[in-house]
């Protein structure tokens, strides 16, 4: 899938992943490529600090707890010689301390672990256009049928009428928008909007999809239909 972002040249964006857990690392940088974005990958901070000299990032993913430099002081090497390269921390702690101190070192942004792999690549899309990624897109809504989801406002709607949705609902239906008329298992979709290591209990899925209907299609001709034995698909109502 390419994105409608890219460097203001037109030329794919750059992105450093910086995790020493390696499957963590992987994982995001498929879905980031999956975006039509460049990415390298680091596992300690010494080499993500070289690796974002040589690279030139337009941002940088990077874990607060490294084996040797920790996140701040890979963010302090990489901002002598890159001032304005946007940073999103991952971190396991969610303290309001820690989101303090991290954002006053001077990381733009801040994600803890467990997360969903859209949920980052959200985060980053929103860190580059601050910094200048030209877009293609005239908006950032997303259409099926009378359906309706602007990513950027996180407003939803259908045939006109505001839905409220949590965070994980508003993931799951995005995920879901993204591929209409496409039928996708659970597993899929565990790996899209559930974090990397959820453990694969496919009734979570079952149970959002209800949660979604209720909202989406209640009182209304459905959109989101099961598969038996496949999975769900989203489409415009008939």
């Amino acid at each position: 899938m390419a994105s409608s972002l890219t460097r203001p040249d037109g030329s794919p964006l750059r992105v450093l992943v910086v995790d020493d857990e390696v499957n963590i690392a992987e994982l995001l940088q498929m879905a980031l490529r999956y975006e039509g974005w460049e990415v390298q990958v680091a596992h300690t901070g010494r080499k993500a600090v070289a690796m974002a000299k040589d690279f030139a990032p337009d941002a940088i993913v990077l874990d607060i707890m490294l084996p040797d430099y920790d996140g701040m002081e890979v963010l302090r090497k990489v901002r002598s010689f890159a001032p304005d390269v946007p940073v999103l921390f991952l971190t396991a702690r969610d303290s309001v301390e820690d989101r303090v101190a991290g954002l006053t070192a001077g990381g733009d942004d801040y994600v803890t672990k467990p997360f969903s792999l859209e949920e980052v690549i959200a985060r980053v899309r929103g860190l580059m256009r601050r910094a200048g990624a030209t877009d293609s897109r005239p908006n950032h809504v997303i259409t099926v049928g009378d359906l309706t989801l602007d990513e950027d406002s996180r407003d939803v709607s259908r045939a006109g009428e505001p839905i409220e949705l949590t965070a994980t609902e508003f993931e799951l239906l995005r995920y879901l928008m993204r591929n209409p008329r496409r039928v996708l298992s659970k597993a899929q979709i565990l790996d899209r909007v559930w974090d990397y290591d959820f453990g694969g209990q496919a009734n979570i899925v079952e149970l959002y999809i209800s949660y979604l209907r209720k909202k989406i299609d209640a009182g209304r001709k459905p959109m989101i239909h099961t598969k038996r034995g496949a999975g769900y698909v989203l489409k415009p109502a008939e």
